[in-house]
């Protein structure tokens, strides 16, 4: 009786290293494999040699070239979304080990709403480096909820914005307290007046920040609590996108505005601008240490947190 011996070749295994993901994680996310080399510190002959014997030891094309454009495949999508958790988790080993053996440095990537951002991170950050010196931190401005959001993807570690969140993921700690004063131009009518009453305030033309901001939506929680409505009432003649240019628009006498005492420190000195209270409307408001309690904190996460609940008490 005759035998038949079938013999199948055997499907080569899919097998990648963590330094070629690296590189394929930015040529994704820059869309150019030049950018990439110059990101990773390689010459782009080696990026592309990289990212060939990737896709061989993957078994499948990775990135598909259109013009001067890169994008992943299907197949790309795949190993771009895994990468991101691989080359996460990688970080966060290295940290810890070096927490272990006790060596504080690397980068950690933070974001902070206009105030703080511009205001009060930039000196804390300076005491903080003072401490760690071989900690490197990235620092992001936005506004409050572009900044909360960020948080909440994985963007950011943490975040400081101007209102509490209220995303059920969130862990929040108090900060600093702010108080919203109105700024005018130290040539206004208003000038040596210490308070207004809200209904004066409705008769000026009013310059406020855009959406998102948290400057913004205290002013509008206060304003409703006071008078149950919001701010269609008011004279409003300009939503711009920062404290700088608000106080800008008013020295040039475009109007009035209800901004962060602390954004004023250096025009109040200077003479440029004045500040006024609203009469029986207290705008006080905190500055929340935001972060995502479902995800791992790095251990320069940590110790960011700890300093700058530690230090919060100071101004």
């Amino acid at each position: 009786m005759a035998r038949i011996k079938l013999q199948f070749q055997k499907q080569p295994r899919v097998d990648f290293d963590l330094r070629s993901l690296e590189i394929f994680q930015k040529v994704v996310e820059l869309g150019s494999f030049s950018k990439a080399a110059k990101a990773v510190y390689l010459a782009q002959a080696s990026v592309s040699e990289r990212i060939a014997t990737l896709e061989n030891n993957v078994g499948t094309k990775l990135l598909d070239r259109l013009g001067r454009t890169v994008v992943p495949t299907r197949a790309g999508n795949l190993l771009y979304r895994h990468s991101l958790a691989l080359l996460s988790m990688k970080k966060n080993a290295c940290l810890e080990l070096e927490d272990f053996l006790g060596l504080k440095r690397g980068e950690i990537h933070i974001g902070g709403s206009t105030i703080p951002g511009e205001y009060i991170l930039p000196k804390v950050i300076g005491r903080f480096r003072d401490k760690y010196p071989d900690i490197a931190i990235t620092l992001d401005i936005a506004p409050s909820a572009q900044i909360e959001a960020r948080v909440f993807e994985g963007e950011l570690e943490l975040g400081i914005i101007g209102s509490k969140s209220t995303n059920k993921a969130a862990a929040n700690n108090e900060l600093w307290k702010d108080e919203l004063v109105v700024a005018v131009a130290s040539d206004h009518a208003w000038s040596k007046r210490k308070s207004v009453s809200i209904e004066e305030l409705k008769g000026q033309a009013l310059i406020i920040r855009q959406a998102g901001s948290g400057t913004l939506k205290i002013l509008q929680e206060h304003i409703r609590g006071l008078l149950q409505e919001g701010l269609e009432d008011f004279q409003i003649v300009a939503r711009l996108g920062s404290s700088t240019a608000v106080k800008e628009a008013v020295k040039a006498g475009l109007g009035v505005s209800v901004i962060s005492s602390r954004a004023l420190e250096t025009e109040l000195e200077a003479g440029t601008l004045k500040a006024l209270r609203i009469k029986k409307l207290p705008l006080i408001r905190k500055f929340y240490l935001v972060r995502d309690k479902r995800r791992h904190a790095s251990p320069l996460c940590r110790v960011m947190v700890e300093f700058l609940l530690e230090t919060s008490h100071e101004r």
